[in-house]
């Protein structure tokens, strides 16, 4: 199981570009679709914790999905996996390449060019498939598009991000919490 986590999460680091947001639908298939290590609502959990820590995302949900799979060893052993081809790789270039090499080589600008598209495909489509994990519906979308617009409207303290964090915490634990409270929209929906 070690050596399958450690290689799974390798595979991902590897072949990742765009950061932790690009890497999430690529974890989502190999730990739940593929390997069937987590169910679906577990997985959106653990994402949320790792969204909720301080740190690179990617390691974050990495060392999150290690430690619910075999403990401490298993945090260790995925977040090595995902950080060692991103280690590797920065390395070589920067044995290899300047930063003069890259912007005068028309190869090299020409793959950086044509992996940018793809790098955005890639954060967008956790973006559904986080969605359709969280159960959000057409009737609840206007939350996080109003909260996304806020946060891009630039506007001081209405644009910070953890407001909408301990908003959304302070919410979730008023929903489930305390008693009756969705009983009263559970009897209004009927």
């Amino acid at each position: 199981m070690y050596f399958n986590l450690f290689i799974t999460f390798f595979k991902i680091g590897l072949f990742t570009f765009g950061g932790g947001w690009a890497m999430i639908s690529i974890i989502q298939r190999e730990i739940v679709e593929k390997h069937r290590w987590l169910p679906a609502d577990e997985f959106l959990d653990l994402l949320a914790v790792a969204q909720a820590m301080p740190g690179i995302l990617a390691v974050n949900i990495a060392s999150v999905i290690g430690d619910r799979l075999r403990g401490l060893k298993g945090s260790i052993i995925a977040a090595l996996g995902t950080i060692l081809p991103s280690f590797c790789i920065i390395i070589a270039i920067a044995i290899f390449l300047t930063p003069d090499t890259i912007k005068n080589n028309p190869t090299l600008t020409s793959i950086f060019k044509g992996i940018r598209p793809a790098v955005v495909a890639l954060i967008i489509a956790p973006v559904f498939t986080t969605a359709r994990a969280a159960h959000i519906t057409w009737r609840t979308v206007a939350i996080p598009i109003a909260v996304a617009l806020l946060i891009y409207s630039k506007i001081p303290y209405i644009s910070n991000p953890i407001i909408y964090i301990i908003l959304g915490a302070l919410g979730g634990y008023l929903w489930f919490a305390v008693p009756g409270l969705r009983n009263r929209q559970n009897h209004s929906e009927k």
